[in-house]
């Protein structure tokens, strides 16, 4: 079975690309075939797991916009059980062009259908808007994640996320599942951090993830050498927290590779 997971929230600066990149590792790390595809016109999921935007030559747009077959754009990353379909600034163009198109809403979902079969897991990063692009992400996706940061104003603009998601699975996309709402940048020495996860726990119960990413140096850190945090410091709290996340969906989606179970339990923690 192949899922597709998108990342989305149209507020930036919540730790989107961070947990799309971290994420996607640490379900390869696990043995599961992932693809990371960076569907947001800055590029940072692209640059942030080790290739450089400018010199990509075939990206998620020449697949969307010129017919381009995806599997001739994916990059093998350093990471085992990994690829990327990377992105550039040409995205940023991608949804005035689509306006006129038929079906625009499944450019992303027709690009994606061709290569779903290779992968256990494809996890897109959406861009920092409610934008077609992350309209087709949303229509192309088994379930969506919503990265909330543990800070002031947290809950500002989700209900209006929540809405398009509604919209999307009333008109798009009726398979549209949300995964789960994941808490991040959580701090524990702040109470407002505190105060946050008890206000969306309280507001949306068994929507949100176990898993709570908390605040880590080498987290900020890993895109700078462009890898994820799993292979920058796989003992690092960071690393720790999205290979929790990980466990956590494969458990959700009753994914657990049996027979390895009890040695990557070990192994991780």
């Amino acid at each position: 079975m192949s899922k597709i997971i998108a990342l989305a929230n149209q507020k930036g600066g919540v730790g989107k690309t961070t947990s799309s990149i971290n994420l996607a590792a640490s379900l390869a790390v696990l043995e599961y075939k992932t693809l990371l595809v960076d569907a947001d016109p800055q590029a940072n999921a692209t640059s942030g797991i080790g290739f450089d935007p400018r010199t990509i030559k075939d990206s998620i747009y020449e697949c969307i916009i010129n017919n381009v077959e995806p599997a001739d754009a994916i990059q093998k990353t350093e990471t085992p059980n990994l690829d990327l379909l990377p992105a550039h600034i040409d995205l940023v163009g991608a949804e005035i062009e689509m306006i006129n198109l038929t079906n625009r809403e499944y450019k992303m979902k027709a690009v994606l259908d061709k290569i779903k079969d290779q992968y256990d897991f494809i996890i897109v990063d959406c861009s920092p808007s409610l934008g077609l692009i992350t309209i087709n992400a949303l229509t192309a996706a088994n379930s969506v994640i919503i990265p909330v940061q543990c800070e002031y104003f947290a809950l500002e603009g989700l209900g209006k996320l929540l809405n398009t998601i509604k919209i999307v699975q009333n008109r798009l996309n009726p398979a549209l599942d949300i995964e789960g709402i994941l808490l991040t940048m959580y701090d524990v020495r702040l109470r407002l951090s505190n105060q946050v996860v008890e206000e969306v726990r309280t507001h949306f119960e068994n929507l949100v993830f176990n898993t709570i990413i908390q605040r880590n140096t080498r987290l900020s850190e890993a895109p700078s050498f462009g890898m994820s945090v799993i292979m920058h410091d796989a003992t690092c709290k960071g690393a720790i927290n999205y290979l929790n996340l990980a466990r956590e969906i494969l458990r959700n989606n009753g994914m657990v590779k049996e027979e390895d179970n009890n040695q990557k339990k070990v192994s991780i923690k």
